[in-house]
């Protein structure tokens, strides 16, 4: 019960939303080259992971071997959205754009 609840205590993830954000927390982050230095903040990801929301629509959830995922966040007037990838063994953050 332990592993499913996480630490804090009973947290069940049913929504695709939360179960790939979930998911996608429980692996390392690793940094793509196109991503700029002002957004290599593992904040500022972390965000992105536990209070984002997935565009399920233009992700691409079948790729192999690491499926595509844009993941947005309120920031100040704008959104930010994050392109991601979440691969086996790892996230790859590959981008940050303002919409």
């Amino acid at each position: 019960m332990k592993k499913k609840s996480g630490e804090e205590g009973i947290d069940f993830c049913y929504f695709p939303n939360c179960r790939v954000l979930k998911d996608m927390r429980s692996k390392p982050l690793t940094f793509g080259d196109a991503l700029p230095e002002e957004y290599r903040d593992t904040t500022l990801i972390q965000s992105f992971l536990t209070d984002g929301d997935v565009d399920f629509g233009k992700s691409d959830t079948k790729a192999e071997p690491c499926k595509t995922y844009f993941i947005s966040i309120p920031k100040d007037e704008e959104v930010l959205v994050l392109k991601a990838k979440n691969c086996n063994d790892e996230i790859v953050a590959e981008s940050i754009e303002l919409n």
